[in-house]
């Protein structure tokens, strides 16, 4: 038996050569044989692949430069025997590491959603006998049946098939059935068009047929997408790798400046060893933002209850900031770019083109000729068409709590509605004009005929199908007046032209028939002498309100792609009218098949749109997007998406129509199907960023300030203005407060009109490190300051202590408020407006050093005493010079042109 690559040519085999090849028949395999195959092959199941136990999982969180630091800081703190401090670091540490414990073990679910996809139970041929054995134990030449409803349980290559149609959306991504046959196609036949193959996990729409086993297990198109998926490492997101560079940084300029300043201490200004190691000790506190984790998380998570409000259900933290730097979306076409509801767009009689307005199974919608309205009552063609498309038809298209349901097939759906909107009634048609007999579409003779009888007693059938194969049985044309010799060659070049804007075409015929006849048989259809009375064209269109998403999205500097399985020319079509560029062509799956990875990684440059697309395919384009450096969003609803969902940037999977194993490979999930979300999510994904940002900007100085007090008392070989303790409360109160305040800001007007930020885009840029700076010396100089001048009065350390901790924390308050936008003022109209949650958060902090300063227990912890009204008119002075100086900085910044965005 040969491997999987050489196997995967089954479809161009006729079903004798691949009987022979199998070494079995049509009575199939004996079970002695069947017993000999499942040991050599194994069991039809995918593979179980190693995994980290729960235990080596939650210790990996801890793999973090920036933990690494937290860790060491509360070694410290215990060293110093200030268990308070040791006990708070800690528990961030722990919190963090918990959320990122769950997040990956629900990311482990995507495999095992994938194995639940294949069927339970097999209707097999073993012994000359039908039997029911569970489905992994089917091994390659079993025979096995399949009817309507069955999932196919392996990869079969068919060798019996009647009006067997599969839905193969899982696979492929389209969304009508696929016919099936038993004719070998080419070799080189794109995954959507192997007629004769039925593969494992897809799903029988309608009809019966009995195949041979080609593949099982890992082995199956299925296992392979298993296979791709176990292989494929997800991309670790902007910010996490921004936040591990930034903690490598800040750890090695801690270290750095905590040995320097022993050193100092120790030798140059004769510090006694325990209180040089105190003051070390006190500055790595000061340093480190202890509060980064907790505001990142909680950041994030109000991120996710807002996109939650737009429709996007984030699976994982860290993919509400990185969609902030998506630089390309990839988009599956149906569903998510379209409606996933078939709809007639045009019908064509010899007369004229009709256009019909409205989407999808709502009636609501016109039929229009050159620009004017048609009216069926005085155009009998049309009527005609219209009562032949309705009556010639198994669908139920009917109104259910408000909303429109559509039963049976997509297309015949599409096709009563447009009766529906010619005004219509099907229950009235169907009974004015009643059924006797039909004959049901069978993808071997391609049509679907049916005979009925008016009140008068007349006869006649009506007839639809593919167009090349009702053309072949018509030897006239409908007009208005009488039928005449029909003009294939004119009808042919105005289908060409109808198919050319991407829409499916399906002919519809007639006969009167002669007598009382109440049966139909295939000689009434065979000998001919039908009359065409029209072409319908019918396209999944696209959605309205996505149109208008891409170009929201374009103008944000995104790049959408359209990735689909559907034909090219359908893709063309649809990716023409949602405003997504062929300029560059349209690439279908099999030229993809001889083009080389670095051929790829030009050709997605100048490509916007694939069409026949398999899940290599989709993998291959994702990762050659991001050869260039690009951060990308993918999505797609079924299991053929799921390696490019875990590979892209951020995956997201469509939570409507979706399938379970692309839900659970994705970061995030579309709870209303719509790319509109994905445009929204953006926008929130920038905001969240932006508030990172913030609070980043307001947390560093603030730290600075402390840390850089402490050097500067070491270096004048001065007391200490903070002990540890008094650091620890600062960074936390300051930080659960005033930065967490941040979190909560607005999208700031002009968001999606910038350019995705660069994901190489240090998290410390120029302008940030200027602002550190700039602020970070206000704060030493006025808390340092006014620690000097009470020292020189003759103040107790305690007082001069409390009065320089108030006068950070005050300064920190006034540099929040400025901190809420980047360069625009802090007293404008929208800010004022918006400014709930940062009045809140300074309601708490008063209160909160009002205990600090006041309240005997903190006072006996932390060391503090009360202070008096002159103090505190000082500290607010202070506060308002800061906040003055830094609107100042702010107001030259903007008349010198400069973007904080850059």
């Amino acid at each position: 038996m040969s491997d999987r690559e050489s196997d995967r040519d089954w479809h161009s085999r006729g079903a004798d050569r691949t009987l022979d090849a199998l070494g079995t028949n049509a009575d199939g395999l004996n079970s002695e044989t069947a017993q000999q195959r499942l040991e050599e092959h194994g069991y039809n199941r995918l593979p179980q692949p190693p995994r980290r136990g729960p235990l080596m999982r939650f210790l990996g969180q801890f793999h973090n430069v920036l933990i690494y630091v937290l860790i060491a800081a509360a070694v410290g703190t215990a060293l110093l025997g200030h268990w308070l401090d040791t006990g708070v670091i800690l528990g961030v540490v722990l919190i963090n590491a918990t959320i990122g414990h769950i997040q990956e073990g629900k990311a482990e679910k995507a495999l095992e959603a994938i194995r639940g996809m294949l069927s339970p139970q097999a209707q097999v041929l073993r012994d000359g006998q039908r039997r029911s054995i569970p489905a992994e134990k089917l091994v390659p030449g079993d025979i096995v049946y399949l009817q309507a409803g069955d999932r196919v349980p392996a990869d079969l290559r068919l060798i019996g098939a009647h009006n067997m149609r599969v839905d193969e959306a899982t696979l492929t991504g389209e969304s009508i059935a696929s016919d099936k046959q038993t004719d070998p196609v080419d070799s080189d036949t794109d995954l959507g068009d192997r007629r004769s193959m039925a593969y494992s996990g897809t799903l029988v729409a309608s009809g019966q047929g009995r195949g041979v086993v080609v593949a099982t297990g890992a082995n199956t198109e299925i296992g392979h997408i298993s296979t791709l998926l176990g292989e494929v490492e997800s991309v670790t997101t902007p910010l996490l790798q921004q936040i591990a560079q930034f903690g490598r940084w800040l750890s090695v300029a801690i270290g750095v400046l905590a040995s320097l300043t022993f050193a100092f201490g120790f030798w140059v200004r004769d510090y006694d060893l325990v209180e040089t190691f105190l003051a070390a000790a006190s500055l790595a506190v000061a340093a480190i933002p202890e509060g980064l984790p907790a505001i990142m998380t909680i950041t994030l998570a109000i991120g996710v209850q807002r996109m939650a409000a737009r429709h996007a259900i984030i699976r994982r933290l860290p993919a509400v900031e990185t969609l902030g730097s998506v630089t390309t979306i990839c988009s599956d076409k149906t569903g998510t770019l379209t409606r996933n509801e078939m709809t007639v767009k045009s019908i064509i009689t010899t007369q004229a083109e009709y256009e019909l307005g409205g989407v999808g199974y709502e009636p609501h919608g016109g039929i229009t000729r050159d620009g004017q309205e048609a009216d069926p009552e005085t155009d009998p063609l049309l009527a005609e068409v219209l009562h032949g498309i309705l009556l010639c038809n198994d669908a139920e298209v009917y109104r259910k709590d408000d909303t429109w349901t559509m039963e049976g097939d997509p297309t015949e759906g599409a096709l009563i509605t447009a009766a529906m909107k010619g005004g219509l009634e099907p229950k009235l048609v169907n009974k004015e004009f009643v059924r006797d007999d039909v004959i049901p579409f069978e993808s071997s003779y391609k049509f679907m005929a049916t005979l009925h009888h008016d009140h008068e007693g007349h006869a006649f059938l009506f007839l639809k199908g593919a167009p090349e194969r009702v053309l072949a049985l018509c030897s006239h044309q409908r007009t208005n007046d009488e039928d005449e010799p029909l003009d294939t060659e004119h009808w042919q070049q105005w289908m060409d032209d109808v198919a050319s804007r991407g829409q499916r075409l399906l002919a519809l015929a007639t006969r009167r028939v002669e007598g009382h006849c109440q049966e139909l048989e295939f000689a009434d259809i065979e000998n001919g002498g039908l009359t065409l009375v029209a072409v319908c064209g019918i396209i999944d269109p696209p959605r309205e309100e996505a149109i208008e998403a891409v170009a929201h999205c374009q103008g944000a500097g995104i790049r959408v792609k359209m990735i689909t399985g559907d034909h090219g020319v359908t893709a063309r079509a649809i990716a023409d009218e949602l405003g997504i560029s062929t300029e560059g062509g349209v690439v279908v799956g099999h030229e993809l098949d001889d083009t080389s990875d670095d051929d790829l990684k030009a050709m997605v440059q100048r490509v916007d749109v694939f069409a026949r697309t398999t899940p290599e395919h989709k993998l291959r384009l994702v990762r050659a997007i991001q050869s260039h450096g690009d951060v990308v969003a993918m999505t797609g609803d079924g299991v053929n998406d799921t390696p490019a969902l875990k590979r892209a940037d951020v995956g997201v999977a469509m939570g409507l129509k979706g399938t379970e194993a692309a839900r659970e490979a994705s970061a995030m999930v579309l709870a209303d199907d719509n790319f509109v979300s994905i445009a929204n999510a953006v926008e929130e994904g920038r905001t969240v960023y932006d508030n990172l940002k913030k609070a980043i900007m307001f947390l560093l100085p603030s730290n600075g300030g402390l840390a850089f007090t402490i050097v500067a008392a070491i270096l004048l070989g001065l007391t200490l203005p903070l002990t540890p303790v008094q650091v620890l409360w600062v960074n936390m109160v300051s930080a659960v407060t005033l930065g967490l305040a941040l979190a909560f800001e607005p999208t700031e007007p002009g968001v999606m009109q910038r350019p995705p930020r660069p994901p190489n885009t240090p998290i410390l840029s120029g302008f940030l490190l200027w602002r550190v700076s700039f602020v970070s010396t206000l704060l030493v100089a006025g808390a340092f300051g006014h620690f000097l001048w009470l020292e020189q009065q003759g103040a107790e350390h305690e007082f001069a202590r409390t009065v320089a901790i108030n006068t950070l924390v005050m300064g920190q308050l006034f540099f929040m408020l400025t901190s809420r936008s980047l360069l625009a003022p802090a007293l404008s109209h929208a800010s004022l407006v918006a400014s709930r949650p940062a009045l809140i958060a300074i309601g708490i902090l008063i209160v909160l050093q009002s205990l600090f300063t006041y309240a005997p227990p903190l006072q006996l912890l932390f060391g503090t005493t009360a202070i008096g009204p002159q103090e505190w008119l000082r500290i607010l002075a202070f506060g308002l010079i800061l906040f003055t100086l830094v609107e100042l900085e702010k107001t030259v910044l903007r008349r010198r042109g400069f973007n904080p965005h850059q």
